[in-house]
């Protein structure tokens, strides 16, 4: 039995999450905290990173490492296009989320949210790459109706889980959306991945974690 380790209210988890209950894969779930000093987390997970995967075989980290796992153990159904060209272009749409999306926006969330300070010429830096890359972003997305085309692949697992933070992450920062600022109706995306069962189940989940939280 695989055991999928961190937190449900993490976007990365929840990419995984996603790809998991997709392929009907059963799963536990464990609570980890990020930052870990427990040996045992430091096994699987050296930089005590969130989400790791617990497998019979041992412990895989780094959220898009354990993807490619799941996607050769468990092929069906598939999660990546058959042909090598649109494979790539399923993994270059995840690199645009994660490292060129999501990795930038991260560095405004302790102002954003938790009242951390971030310096004025920080903040004007981080806009003029979020604008770049969310411009960049905008050539290669589809959103015909997934992110790579009419498959639900990978890209989505990674765009649903990750799109709506970098959406709110630069709305308090700068007062309006910028993926809708620059024209993506990622909305309309979210709300069509929202009908799956998948994605209503990491929803909720993540809503219960959340509210836990706050608790």
């Amino acid at each position: 039995m695989l055991t999928l380790c961190g937190s449900p209210i993490s976007n990365y988890y929840n990419k995984v999450k996603l790809a998991l209950l997709e392929k009907n894969v059963p799963f536990d779930e464990a609570n980890v905290p990020t930052k870990s000093t427990d040996e045992a987390v430091l096994a699987d997970s050296p930089l005590a990173k969130i989400p790791f995967l617990r497998t019979p075989q041992g412990g895989i980290c780094e959220s898009q490492v354990i993807m490619e796992y799941i996607e050769a153990a468990y092929p069906n159904p598939p999660l990546m296009p058959a042909d090598a060209f649109a494979a790539a272009k399923v993994r270059e749409l995840i690199v645009f989320v994660d490292l060129h999306l999501e990795l930038v926006a991260r560095e405004l969330h302790g102002k954003a949210f938790f009242g951390g300070a971030l310096s004025d010429d920080k903040v004007a830096q981080l806009r003029t790459v979020l604008d770049k890359n969310i411009a960049a972003f905008k050539r290669i997305a589809k959103f015909a109706p997934y992110v790579a085309g009419d498959t639900f692949t990978q890209a989505d697992c990674a765009a649903f889980a990750s799109l709506p933070l970098v959406g709110m992450t630069s709305k308090a920062i700068y007062g309006e959306d910028l993926l809708l600022a620059a024209g993506i109706d990622y909305k309309s995306y979210l709300k069509l991945v929202g009908e799956r069962a998948s994605a209503q189940k990491v929803v909720a989940d993540r809503k219960a974690a959340t509210a836990t939280a706050k608790a």
